[in-house]
């Protein structure tokens, strides 16, 4: 197996995920299936296979794939599909590292930018991993990222996201950090700098006791103390990050719970094979229903199939 692809693979798995590898594994057996299924356009067997291996098997499958038939499997899934799900299918054949730098580049195509994409992948990603990361985008779109960010947000949002960019793990004291944020609110401006720097540089569990000093300190959550003292985009990436910090899985499954196709898609596809089963969980706490009962409602046919086969099962 390709070591980019191994190592790519190895930073990203959990124990915690829906989609682990298939013990029977043959990939010259499943490239010919494939190939069957993509003369017949049997979205079926095309389906039943690539959810049901993980990501360093799909890998190997495509590399399978076009030492058998001298094809690249993508352009030939291109051709047999369409829509939603030939959308779906190519996420999953792309490697990890390489799926979160298609992510952070789609949420800054076109004319707007997913500001809240952005906030989420950075916030939710560790340092290390943002470097692979980093390193995937310029190698797939030949530009920097970070002077991506730079030209498509600005002040102190620009701020932000640069920092959780390039996020560290400096040692603090609990409470010099609770009074330093509870003295950045007291002006008539609260002071965005003081945010950044603390909570894009520590752990998360000093940030998490941070976090629950300074709301006994002040008397209120610190989503309430965001929404009163901060403003626009800034304010939007600082609710992002502390509610990461404090539940990232319970964070997901709001974001979940919008049930819109692109950010349903990409949390699950992102998160397959790490923590979707306690994004699940968090998921039936907030809602009352499972994912598996939610995604029924709301989408139909192969598209449907294929989700539903990456969250697995019922909770």
């Amino acid at each position: 197996m390709d070591s980019e692809y191994s190592d790519s693979y190895d930073m990203y798995w959990g124990t915690l995920g829906t989609v682990r590898p298939y013990s029977n594994f043959y990939p010259d057996r499943d490239v010919t299936e494939i190939v069957t299924a993509l003369e017949n356009k049997d979205t079926v067997t095309l389906l039943r296979i690539l959810t049901n291996r993980n990501n360093a098997q799909r890998q190997v499958i495509a590399q399978v794939f076009q030492a058998l038939t001298h094809k690249d499997i993508i352009t030939a899934l291109k051709k047999a599909l369409s829509g939603d799900l030939e959308l779906l299918l190519l996420e999953l054949l792309m490697p990890p590292v390489e799926y979160e730098a298609y992510r952070l580049q789609e949420a800054m195509a076109g004319l707007g930018t997913d500001e809240e994409t952005l906030a989420e992948i950075l916030s939710t990603r560790s340092g290390k991993q943002l470097q692979s990361i980093s390193a995937a985008y310029k190698e797939m779109y030949k530009k920097d990222l970070e002077k991506e960010i730079e030209s498509e947000t600005s002040n102190d949002f620009e701020k932000l996201l640069k920092a959780l960019l390039h996020k560290g793990c400096v040692a603090g004291v609990v409470q010099t950090d609770i009074e330093t944020l509870s003295a950045s609110l007291k002006g008539k401006k609260a002071e965005a700098g003081q945010w950044i720097d603390i909570l894009t540089s520590r752990d998360v569990e000093h940030l998490d006791n941070v976090l629950m000093g300074l709301e006994l300190e002040l008397g209120q959550t610190v989503d309430q103390i965001i929404e009163k003292r901060f403003s626009g985009d800034f304010r939007l990436g600082l609710k992002v990050l502390v509610q990461c910090i404090q539940n990232r899985d319970a964070y997901l499954a709001t974001r979940l719970k919008t049930m819109k196709k692109e950010i349903v898609q990409r949390i699950m596809v992102s998160h397959s094979e790490e923590d979707l089963l306690c994004i699940r969980a968090a998921f039936i706490k907030l809602t009352g229903t499972s994912l598996y009962t939610t995604l029924q409602n709301h989408f139909k046919g192969d598209y449907l199939k294929a989700l539903l086969a990456i969250c697995r099962s019922e909770d």
